[in-house]
């Protein structure tokens, strides 16, 4: 095959996926939106950080301090089935696998502070207390998205949550360096959307998210509830 055979047949499928073009979704349960920790509040005082917004971990901003996501994999599980003549193979289950998203950290530890309290509404260690399920998983929608920053398919995670919260390291010979977060999700399965239900789905389930310049292309404003 030629090149220009392999450009003109990429073209005629709108060109290239970009893996740096996504949306993530998701609304947290309400318990974990606000912040009402009386340390985390004495501290913010102290410093100087302190405003109204620092009461409230703000769903929006979610997608934009979102670094990286993956689309989950699933893989068919069988058997061997074996007759008078021959053997088969015979599909028995399937397994998703479970996904990790990074976030940037920033200096009001938002990202940090809305995904402890959701652990903690999951598993009170002080009290050694088990939520209902109901009440702190969420449907996770991740959008790849084209060119023109438009869904071109959806994963919508059942039931997710966040099951591990990463560790980052503090470094005096990184000046520059910028902390991340990892989160770990565990869900139930996981439903492909295409491009005019994840707009769709996507859009209802973002209701709270507003038009903002991603910092993953800052030359274009996204808006996932009407791209």
């Amino acid at each position: 095959m030629s090149i220009e055979k392999l450009k003109s047949s990429i073209k005629s499928h709108g060109g290239v996926l970009h893996s740096n073009r996504f949306n993530i979704i998701f609304t947290p349960p309400k318990m974990s939106l606000l912040n009402l920790n009386p340390s985390n509040l004495l501290g913010s005082l102290i410093s100087g950080s302190f405003s109204v917004k620092s009461l409230i971990n703000d769903p929006r901003d979610i997608n934009l301090l979102c670094k990286s996501a993956s689309i989950p994999s699933r893989q068919l599980a069988t058997l061997d089935f074996q007759n008078h003549t021959n053997s088969m193979k015979m599909v028995n289950n399937h397994t998703d696998e479970e996904i990790t998203t990074v976030f940037r950290l920033t200096s009001d530890m938002y990202i940090k502070t809305m995904f402890d309290s959701w652990q903690q509404a999951i598993f009170d260690v002080d009290n050694y207390y088990v939520g209902y399920k109901k009440d702190f998983s969420t449907d996770v929608t991740i959008q790849q998205l084209n060119k023109e920053d438009k869904p071109v398919y959806g994963v919508r995670l059942i039931n997710a949550f966040p099951t591990s919260i990463g560790g980052y390291a503090l470094d005096n010979d990184q000046a520059d360096g910028s902390a991340e977060l990892s989160i770990q999700w565990s869900y139930d399965r996981w439903v492909a959307e295409d491009a005019l239900s994840s707009t769709l789905g996507g859009g209802l389930r973002a209701c709270l998210l507003y038009t903002s310049p991603s910092p993953r292309d800052r030359q274009k404003s996204r808006m996932p509830s009407s791209a």
